[in-house]
């Protein structure tokens, strides 16, 4: 027998190992997303697949299961002239790579004169992450939601 997936809705204080605040959706919309859709990072995903609605606490992710550890060899340096960016660049500044909203995010981590050092991990990257969740609810998934692998709502347009 087949284990059911839930549709989850919650909500998240993040900090970091040392305890500074990253995000937090309070104040906000709760986040909602399909169990084992890849929608949240696996180590809360995983975690909180024991939870019920109004349960709360704080779940430790490493970052091996989070963002994943830091890769040397996202670091690389590109010549200023095919950068997409107009303008002046400054370290620390972000942005994708192409149009296409799910083109990776690169950090702009050194300016040289011959080029840009570029940086493609992950700002969270080899962090440990603590998360303060409320759960706010479940439900059943829908056998659209499974198939097509995210959750529908209003507004939704799948079908």
């Amino acid at each position: 027998m087949s284990e059911t997936r839930r549709v989850v809705t919650f909500h998240y204080t993040l900090k970091n190992a040392a305890g500074k605040l990253l995000d937090t959706s309070q104040g906000g919309q709760p986040i909602t997303y399909l169990e084992g859709g890849g929608m949240i990072i696996d180590g809360l995903d995983q975690a909180l697949r024991t939870w019920e609605p109004g349960a709360k606490g704080t779940v430790e992710v490493p970052a091996a299961q989070a963002y994943g550890e830091r890769d040397p060899s996202q670091v690389r340096k590109v010549p200023r002239h095919v950068m997409p960016v107009e303008g002046e660049l400054k370290v620390g500044d972000q942005f994708q790579t192409a149009p296409d909203p799910g083109a990776p995010v690169v950090t702009v981590v050194g300016i040289e004169d011959d080029g840009v050092m570029l940086d493609a991990n992950h700002p969270l990257a080899g962090m440990d992450l603590s998360f303060e969740v409320e759960l706010v609810s479940t439900r059943a998934a829908t056998a659209k939601e499974l198939e097509h692998g995210h959750v529908h709502g209003p507004g939704d347009h799948c079908g």
